[in-house]
């Protein structure tokens, strides 16, 4: 007798054992605590990077010496500084609450999959970057809804041992919530690695911070994350895109104006307008509130953006939709106008990086037909775009400050599946609508 069908029945009956065992979340974890240390005026603190342009980095640090200058300088080789740059730096307010100097400085052109080394404001110590690759392949790591707490921590130590390019976060950064010294607090936590890969954030509602009368909303994110709004042709820090080895990225705001008589719907318009699918043939948005969740937590919060803006990403054939906001992970199906469609685009919820709010635990049930995956437990993702029509998601469950492999699966373009060609007219229809 063969013994493969055998093997096969009993390999399908364990998996499905395996599948059925509900998994045993652990018990939450206490914020970081961050001990004073005097430190000196002029050290740069707080270092991080983010695109700006075409082969452009910018370096962002903050000095409580506001005397200190905004110049970076930067080489291929270690104390070696072939090159120099002057940016620009600024401060904000915050009742009681008054910021460092926060210095933004461009440093490029760059070349493409290079290490460099940098120090800020002439001062120790020295970093070091690597800049992605000029094509595919491309590996981003993603994760949502940091905060600063133990789970933070193996998030971090878990992104730290991924081989990623760029690090992608679809809000809720630091958790601050109106005590600004929690701003510096997070800058520290994520210094290692947001000095050494470009981060590319977005905001969520733990940004607002906004107070009636006195405080406009978003001041510290947008004083210490600006991202690269204005070289890609938009008027807010809230919404930009950038490129990177063959991919368009678009960040989105859950929290500004995004009807169609919006600002950010017109910028939005003109910059898929932009798009040349044959260059960047994967198309990916991130913004904070989900339009595709079946769990019980901000039900409904993304439905006056989605009503606006899914016909138009759908037209312009986005692959990849990432958002937070859901203290969970979800992953969908190719999906358009609440229903499976295979030139949908692929919905996922990766609000799981490790708050201090914890994690969404119910779900709706019977799960929506475009559900996939579904799991509230604390994690990071990681993207590696493997060509023009081929992507490998992972999801990675935080378990015990071990990096579990629980969710994966290949993503097919759409420019691969044809998808785009059928969208043209579409598309064009929509951009020339007035």
């Amino acid at each position: 007798m063969d013994p493969k069908p055998i093997i096969t029945v009993l390999f399908l009956i364990s998996a499905t054992v395996i599948a059925a065992q509900e998994y045993v979340r652990p018990p939450p974890r206490k914020a970081l605590h961050f001990p004073w240390s005097r430190k000196p005026s002029s050290l740069p603190q707080q270092v991080h990077i983010s695109f700006a342009g075409d082969k452009h980095m910018r370096v962002t640090w903050v000095t409580n010496d506001k005397s200190a200058p905004s110049v970076v300088e930067y080489g291929t080789s270690s104390g070696k500084y072939s090159s120099v740059a002057q940016g620009e730096s600024t401060s904000y307010k915050y009742i009681l609450y008054s910021s460092g100097k926060i210095h933004h400085t461009v440093i490029g052109p760059l070349e493409h999959d290079t290490v460099y080394f940098y120090q800020c404001g002439g001062q120790a110590p020295e970093f070091q970057f690597k800049t992605p690759p000029a094509q595919f392949p491309i590996t981003f790591a993603v994760a949502g809804d940091l905060g600063q707490t133990g789970w933070t921590k193996s998030t971090l130590d878990h992104i730290d041992q991924c081989k990623y390019d760029v690090h992608l976060l679809p809000g809720d950064l630091s958790y601050a919530d109106y005590i600004q010294s929690r701003w510096d607090t997070f800058g520290e936590l994520v210094q290692p690695l947001a000095s050494a890969r470009p981060w590319m954030v977005t905001q969520g509602n733990h940004e607002k911070e906004n107070i009636p009368f006195l405080k406009d909303g978003f001041q510290s994110y947008n004083s210490r994350w600006k991202m690269p709004y204005e070289e890609s042709g938009s008027s807010s820090n809230l919404y930009y895109s950038f490129e990177v080895a063959g991919v368009h990225a678009i960040m989105l705001g859950s929290y500004t104006d995004n009807d169609e008589y919006s600002d950010q719907y017109r910028w939005l318009k003109a910059d898929l307008a932009k798009v040349d699918r044959q260059k960047t043939p994967w198309l990916l948005v991130l913004f904070h509130v989900p339009w595709y969740n079946s769990n019980k937590a901000h039900q409904g919060e993304g439905d006056g953006m989605m009503a606006a803006m899914e016909p138009l990403l759908s037209a312009a054939s986005a692959d990849i939709v990432f958002a937070g906001h859901v203290h969970a992970y979800e992953r969908t199906k190719r999906v358009n106008n609440g229903k499976s469609d295979r030139c949908g685009a692929v919905h996922i919820t990766i609000g799981d990086g490790g708050n201090k709010e914890g994690l969404a635990h119910k779900y709706k049930n019977p799960p929506p037909e475009w559900s996939v995956f579904r799991e509230a437990s604390f994690g990071h993702g990681e993207l590696n775009i493997v060509n023009s029509t081929h992507a490998f998601w992972t999801w990675h469950r935080n378990d015990d400050d071990e990096p579990i492999r629980s969710d994966q699966v290949w993503i097919t373009s759409l420019v691969s599946s044809g998808c785009v060609a059928e969208k043209t007219h579409e598309l064009r229809k929509i951009l020339t609508e007035p």
